[in-house]
């Protein structure tokens, strides 16, 4: 129904920068979508980093200023581009698709991505 492919991650140090792009195909799959950026690492829950609804974006406080999410509507394209990154981002980075935004920041129904990893190291 609606396929994300993610793309980006990598081991970085401390201060380092990274682009995530996460791909949208599928039947299901419409530009009106709110789409988002989470993240887990292990033995933590999973939190919200960032999401983009038409011309509305959110951060976590935990990244504001630092990470900046943009969408590529030509492509079906998401993206993270992520600067002065610390060791507390260290996480596997989902992208997720929504009608709702609302139900996407509550995780609802969500369409997920694969992951792809970021670690940062001190």
């Amino acid at each position: 129904q609606v396929q994300l492919v993610e793309s980006g991650g990598g081991s970085v140090q401390a201060g380092g920068s990274l682009r995530l792009s996460c791909v949208a195909s599928g039947y299901g799959y419409s530009s009106s979508d709110c789409m988002g950026w989470f993240r887990q690492a292990p033995g933590k829950e999973r939190e919200e980093v960032a999401d983009v609804y038409f011309a509305s974006s959110y951060y976590a406080d935990s990244v504001k200023g630092r990470f900046t999410v943009s969408r590529d509507d030509a492509k079906n394209t998401l993206y993270l581009q992520m600067n002065d990154l610390k060791p507390e981002d260290t996480a596997m980075y989902y992208c997720a698709t929504n009608p709702s935004r609302v139900r996407l920041r509550a995780g609802k129904g969500n369409n997920w991505g694969q992951g792809t990893q970021v670690t940062v190291s001190s």
